[in-house]
């Protein structure tokens, strides 16, 4: 599985962006980032539009991991995950 903090780690080091960059695109210190990258923090939903910006992706793009990573991490081993959201969608 890979997080949206390892997301972030790559798409940032494809581009050669440096951490304190992004950091600051973000308005969070540069610990905090390493942190987010590293999984010890969780991103926010708030910073979706401002790393679509920085990283040159698509909003969708970094949303669709946001939701992703959110998911797996919060509810990956419940026996009927893929049912819940099936449902899920279905009301949406």
């Amino acid at each position: 599985m890979k997080t949206f903090g390892e997301y972030i780690r790559r798409v940032r080091e494809e581009r050669d962006l440096p951490l304190r960059k992004v950091a600051a695109a973000l308005d969070i210190d540069t610990s905090i980032l390493s942190k987010i990258e590293r999984n010890d923090r969780v991103a926010t939903k708030e910073m979706i539009p401002i790393l679509a910006e920085i990283l040159g992706r698509p909003e969708k793009e970094i949303e669709i991991e946001f939701i992703k990573s959110v998911i797996e991490s919060n509810l990956g081993n419940l026996k009927y995950l893929k049912d819940g959201l099936k449902k899920t969608l279905k009301t949406l």
